[in-house]
């Protein structure tokens, strides 16, 4: 192991861009990246695709029998300059990123079982520390000794104008307040779910990005990140 890497664990809400600083840390560190969000879609996206959820229905036990049958896995794209995310040897990673994937994957990330396989697979990957993940509950249960912890966290219609304006850049079509909605409820599921909820761990550091620009808060970032390893 080497003792000059650290491993940073950022949590927040949804569209706080969790993502984004990760994979600029990741990239400017030459650390491994993995978002773990992009798991808990993928296997809600397995879910769709086999009938096991919708509006109106999820078969949640089927959905936990079938788990093992379920191989998630990233591949660096050196064009995109990040990995995408393949399920079962198939890359899926525009799939996943859809607004209809997003009204679901809260619901599947609540289920214990699909919580325990994936955290297992993400704290493989980070066993030798030179990892930045992103999620919900990455400094609270997968990486509670991370050495750098961070919060995202933004308001609620400054998220939904954010993943709005790249969903129609995508040339996906979506209503605002859908969106709006979306992000609304997926803070109260993510919040108040039973099994590893959505909260700020206690040695984190909050970061509330409403008003700040991505190279204002890669900057303040940054220099926690360069304390956090001269102190490792």
């Amino acid at each position: 192991m080497d003792n000059n890497k650290i491993t940073i664990a950022i949590d927040g809400f949804s569209s706080t861009g969790k993502s984004t600083i990760a994979k600029q840390l990741a990239n400017q560190l030459g650390y491994v990246y993995v978002d773990s969000g992009a798991m808990y879609r993928a296997v809600t996206l397995y879910a769709m695709q086999n009938n096991l959820i919708g509006d109106a229905y999820f078969k949640e036990e089927t959905l936990i029998e079938q788990l093992p049958t379920i191989d998630i896995s990233f591949a660096f794209n050196k064009t995109l300059g990040f990995a995408e995310v393949f399920l079962n040897g198939v890359n899926v990673e525009k799939d996943i990123r859809t607004l209809e994937v997003s009204g679901f994957v809260s619901q599947v990330a609540a289920v214990p079982e699909v919580r325990k396989q994936l955290v297992d697979q993400q704290r493989k990957i980070g066993e030798n520390k030179g990892v930045v993940m992103d999620g919900r509950d990455i400094g609270t249960v997968v990486f509670p000794n991370a050495d750098l912890k961070l919060f995202m966290t933004a308001s609620a219609e400054t998220r939904a104008e954010r993943r709005y304006n790249e969903l129609i850049e995508r040339g996906d079509e979506v209503d605002y307040q859908a969106v709006l909605k979306n992000v609304q409820e997926r803070d109260y599921m993510d919040s108040n779910r039973k099994d590893s909820p959505l909260i700020k761990a206690k040695d984190a550091i909050e970061i509330d990005n409403s008003n700040m620009t991505i190279d204002e808060q890669f900057k303040v970032i940054s220099n926690l990140v360069t304390k956090a390893i001269s102190n490792a």
